[in-house]
């Protein structure tokens, strides 16, 4: 089994790079975090690998950062997740929205994944909910109180969005016009636009 690679760069795209060590050049399935993370074409590269093997091909799957080959490794554990669908949900969502999004039963987040539907979201949730406590996660963001802020998290809730979805949207809308934290309709029109 390949664990580990490090060599030449000698082909980079979303998706896809070819790294030349030992005077083999090894094709390797990757995340868009990892293309955008990798250095130049011609410059050394290091990929903790994943190796897949079938009847009919060897595949490799690259990773820069290994907190993201061993999210890669519990996603295929999933009933219904293969390696290529965990690259699409890797590429889509930084490693730390899908943990997050596992956390918080957030299907709404997952299903924006092609590829995922509502009960492949539901049955990552379930199988992985537990499994992921070993992964670090960014402090929630400082929590922004008041009445038109709860108004608005409520009304944005009472309309079918996860509770998480809403705090992170009004938090955003926060963010760019702190003034907007006493003004209901204002906030509820900005987040409403963040969310969707």
């Amino acid at each position: 089994m390949i664990a580990h690679l490090r060599g030449k760069l000698i082909h980079k795209q979303p998706g896809h790079a070819i790294v030349e060590a030992g005077g083999v050049g090894y094709d390797v399935v990757i995340s868009v975090p990892t293309f955008t993370a990798l250095p130049v074409v011609g410059n050394e590269a290091a990929l903790h690998i994943y190796t897949q093997v079938r009847e009919d091909q060897i595949a490799l799957f690259g990773f820069l950062e290994r907190d993201e080959k061993r999210l890669f490794e519990r996603l295929i554990t999933v009933t219904g997740v293969g390696p290529k669908l965990a690259i699409t949900l890797l590429s889509g969502l930084s490693a730390e929205r899908v943990v997050n999004a596992i956390r918080a039963q957030d299907h709404a987040t997952l299903t924006r994944i092609p590829g995922v539907g509502k009960k492949l979201a539901e049955r990552l949730v379930l199988e992985l909910k537990d499994k992921l406590d070993d992964f670090a996660t960014a402090p929630a963001p400082a929590q922004i109180r008041g009445a038109a802020v709860e108004d608005v998290l409520s009304a944005l809730t009472n309309l079918g969005y996860q509770r998480l979805a809403a705090e992170k949207a009004v938090q955003h809308s926060l963010e760019k016009e702190p003034g907007m934290a006493g003004d209901f309709d204002g906030l509820f029109r900005a987040a409403l636009k963040v969310i969707r």
